[in-house]
């Protein structure tokens, strides 16, 4: 190959980064792919490609550019603790342990190989293993940003909520905000007689579980607070005690006018939210009057009334395990008798509502919801929610009725703490069922069932 045959192949290889960068993933994997044909010794054009294929859900392909960069530059750290990742999230931890340790001879002064030890060991239900590695990586670099978050992922989980929350502010999820607006970032500072604007962070089921924070920070005498949400949340959430204003962030949104702005989930932190001291008063958030009105008359009557959803959003990081493959994995919740199920499902999974398992009842209203505000007024008219661990899961125990959480064994969610079958966040309405190993949705059904039918002849006795 010669000098300029190089040349092209490299600026081939920058041109797909910043393609990359801008998240146009076709024009990145096409520069890429252009770059290996002249020059396919390129390893970081092979890392780079494997990586854009691995966010997109192509994990197979992904591998193989992977180990095909890692044939050609065998010392590249980075790439080794990419395909741990990788193999992690498919549940190859012993292929995933080697990944890291690998990288960590490389370079083992350099924290992200003992950081994302601490992740797997996580995952595989070793938290003082975890921790050690956590802390090793923090003690390479206390600033490492990944290690605190992960750190404060395994203290909420314990229920540590002083170390837990203090951790959650090396996230850099809000930075958006942070570059747009002009007034301070609240601190923590006495708020009697002050203005805040509180910016989104994450998914709606984040907003919606920490919306609540509204009303203590008017306790503390905030004289007007404005919330900015996801679209799909604003109607709903201008029913949230202690919010005087609800904008979603596809609005034209001022940069300055309050005295102070935070991310959402800081809130915790500067409140000194521990165990005991959630805010927990349940409901704090309603449905609409006429809305419940429009619905009520598309619900069914005369049996017990059952929510279901069983699958959240396929771009969801750990959606393979949070999510159920199919509605048949709850097909045996059908032979309870005396309940109505109703679909709930929107996006992933419609079709499977519309077209329910033999002998499974299903009314699928998920389709026709336009919002959570549309959600809100059916779960209010419902007895009782079935649900994976989606953002209809915390909408369902806001309102205050009764949710049925079946939880993932793998990398459960820190705000469901360890090993509990209740949460704090959401007291006498929120009941947890979490798998025994990886993958078994089937003892979850069983117990399930098992408790449904019991639930059913509480009911009857009631009436």
């Amino acid at each position: 190959m010669n000098t300029g045959d190089r040349k092209h192949a490299e600026e081939l290889f920058h041109e797909g980064n910043r393609h990359m960068a801008a998240g146009d993933v076709e024009a990145g994997e096409r520069s890429f792919r252009e770059a290996l044909e002249i020059a396919p010794d390129l390893s970081e054009a092979w890392a780079n490609l494997g990586f854009l294929l691995d966010q997109n859900g192509k994990l197979e392909q992904a591998e193989v550019y992977y180990r095909r960069s890692l044939e050609i530059a065998p010392e590249n750290a980075q790439v080794l603790l990419n395909l741990g990742a990788l193999l992690a999230v498919q549940g190859r931890f012993e292929q995933a342990h080697a990944a890291y340790s690998e990288a960590i001879s490389r370079n083992p002064a350099a924290p992200g190989g003992w950081s994302n030890l601490g992740v797997l060991y996580i995952g595989m239900k070793r938290e003082a293993e975890a921790e050690f590695f956590l802390r090793k990586a923090l003690e390479l670099d206390p600033d490492f940003a990944k290690a605190q978050v992960n750190m404060a992922y395994l203290a909420l989980r314990q229920g540590r909520f002083e170390e837990g929350w203090r951790s959650l502010e090396a996230r850099d999820w809000y930075h958006g905000l942070s570059r747009h607006f002009t007034c301070p970032r609240w601190r923590g500072e006495a708020l009697a007689g002050k203005s805040l604007v509180i910016g989104y962070e994450a998914g709606h089921g984040d907003v919606i579980q920490f919306c609540r924070y509204a009303r203590l920070l008017k306790n503390q005498g905030a004289a007007h607070i404005t919330l900015i949400c996801h679209p799909p949340l604003k109607t709903l959430l201008a029913t949230l005690d202690g919010v005087d204003q609800v904008l979603a962030f596809d609005e034209e949104v001022a940069q300055s006018g309050w005295d102070f702005w935070t991310p959402l989930l800081s809130i915790p932190y500067h409140c000194q939210t521990r165990s005991d001291s959630i805010p927990a008063s349940l409901p704090y958030l309603h449905a609409d009057a006429e809305r419940m009105a429009t619905w009520r008359a598309r619900l069914p009557t005369g049996k017990l009334r059952v929510g279901l959803v069983w699958k959240g959003s396929p771009k969801f990081e750990n959606d393979a395990d949070r999510s159920l493959s199919h509605l048949g994995q709850l097909a045996s919740l059908g032979d309870v008798p005396g309940v109505q199920f109703i679909s709930l499902q929107k996006g992933a999974g419609e079709d499977e509502g519309r077209h329910p398992p033999d002998g499974m009842g299903v009314c699928h209203l998920g389709s026709r919801m336009e919002d959570f505000a549309d959600a809100a007024a059916i779960v209010a008219q419902l007895d009782l929610v079935i649900s994976v661990d989606t953002a209809m899961a915390h909408l369902t125990a806001a309102l205050g009725k009764p949710c049925w959480l079946l939880l993932p064994y793998f990398m459960t969610d820190w705000r469901w703490q360890s090993e509990r079958s209740d949460s704090p966040w959401y007291p006498g309405v929120m009941q947890l069922f979490r798998q025994p190993s990886r993958g078994d949705w089937a003892s979850v059904a069983s117990a399930v069932g098992a408790a449904l039918k019991q639930w059913v002849r509480e009911h009857r006795a009631l009436v």
